[in-house]
Parts: C-alpha cells; structure tokens; sequence
C-alpha cells in the first residue's frame, strides 16, 4: 500500500543529497564545456589529423555507455603502477573526481560535436569582416565566432545540461550518495522502494524543471534586439 506520509518524510533527506547532484552536474558541466572548444575546433580544423582526432574522440565517447567509461576510469586506472605511483592517483582514487572527470569527458563529446556545427554554420562574411576590423584569429573567435556559436547552440546545450543531471545519478554506483544513492541508501532502510524513489523522481523533476526555465531565459535575454 502506497504510503503518502513516508514519502513526505524522506524528502528531506533526498534534497540533502540533491545538493551534491547539483555540484556534480555544475562540475561536469565546466569541465565538459572546457573541453568542448578544443573538440569543436578539431572537427573543423584542416588538418586531416586534427578532425581525425576530434572525430575518434566524439565517437568513442558517444558509442560507449557513459557507466563504462566511469568504471574504466575508477576502477580501471588503479590496474597501472604508474598510475598508482603518478601525482593523478590522489585524485583519480577518489570517486568524486573519477564522476566529474568521467561524465565531463563524455559531456565534451555532445557538446563539441554541437558547437563545432553552430561554428561551421557561422557566415564567411562575419569572419571578413572581423579581418576587415583587424581583428585577428584569436580575438575574432573570442569576441565574435565564439558568442555566436554559443547562442546558436544554446537549445541544445540546454538539453546537455538536463542530461548531465540525469547522469549524476551513475555516481550511486561507485559509493557517492547524491539524489539516487540516497534514495538507494533509504530503500535499504525502509523497504520502500516505491516511495523513496518516486520522491527521488520528483526532485529530479524539479531539479530539471528549474534548469529548463533557466535556460530559455537565457535563450530570450539573448535573442531580446538591444
């Protein structure tokens, strides 16, 4: 029998451990961001072996399970002395980072593939004229190239962001106790999956509701005519 009142009373506790979900996802999304532009650029630099590169990149990132790729990273890298013995075992002994660094490399994939196509579509004539300004390649990508390719992209960074949340939830598996692992961790107490986890949904559902409307307001504010 579906019990309203537990659910009520574990919803404390699982938007204590939505604090963390909320960290993680901010961190995956830096990194992931970070990376991105290297990626972008690589799919479409002219050298054959910059976009060959680029490419296998997104495509193993993208063809594998985003949970194996965590547990090649946690439980994998500890397989290699050196490794073990390199100043990366403190932080990749730690499953904290092994998530972020894990779910950043694959969120770089989507989202180096999407601003590498919002930069291809870029008009040739923007670009002359920022030479036609003097301009030169770094300052037109970063002051030009690169806002517009971001405000292009915008819808679809939005969704990554919803599914890098979604992802966090891989952290549960390699001990951390974010949304889901504390509602796994509650599960085992009570003996109530039902309810713990559909109030694990619907903190999940307000969580993403929220970074949603974030989103499309930034999208308007943008696209608002100054």
């Amino acid at each position: 029998m579906f019990d309203i009142t537990l659910l009520w009373s574990v919803l404390p506790a699982l938007v204590e451990g939505a604090w963390l979900t909320l960290e993680l996802t901010a961190w995956v999304i830096l990194l992931g961001t970070a990376l991105s532009i290297p990626v972008a650029l690589g799919r479409n630099a002219r050298a054959a072996g910059l976009r060959a590169a680029a490419h296998a990149y997104v495509l193993f990132f993208r063809g594998t399970p985003a949970l194996v790729q965590l547990f090649l990273l946690y439980y994998g890298a500890g397989q290699f002395d050196v490794i073990r013995h390199s100043v990366l075992w403190p932080v990749l002994r730690d499953p904290y980072w092994c998530v972020v660094i894990a779910l950043g490399l694959n969120s770089a994939a989507y989202t180096g593939k999407t601003l590498g196509a919002a930069l291809a579509a870029i008009p040739r004539g923007t670009r002359e004229a920022a030479r036609v300004l003097g301009l030169g390649r770094v300052q037109a990508f970063g002051l030009i190239d690169l806002p517009l390719a971001v405000r292009t992209a915008l819808p679809a960074f939005g969704n990554e962001i919803i599914l890098t949340c979604k992802a966090t939830s891989l952290a549960s598996t390699v001990t951390l106790l974010e949304l889901t692992g504390s509602a796994r961790l509650l599960t085992a107490e009570t003996y109530a999956p039902y309810e713990i986890f559909l109030g694990a949904g619907l903190v999940y559902l307000a969580i993403n509701y929220v970074l949603l409307r974030g989103v499309r307001a930034l999208e308007v504010s943008l696209n608002r005519p100054h």
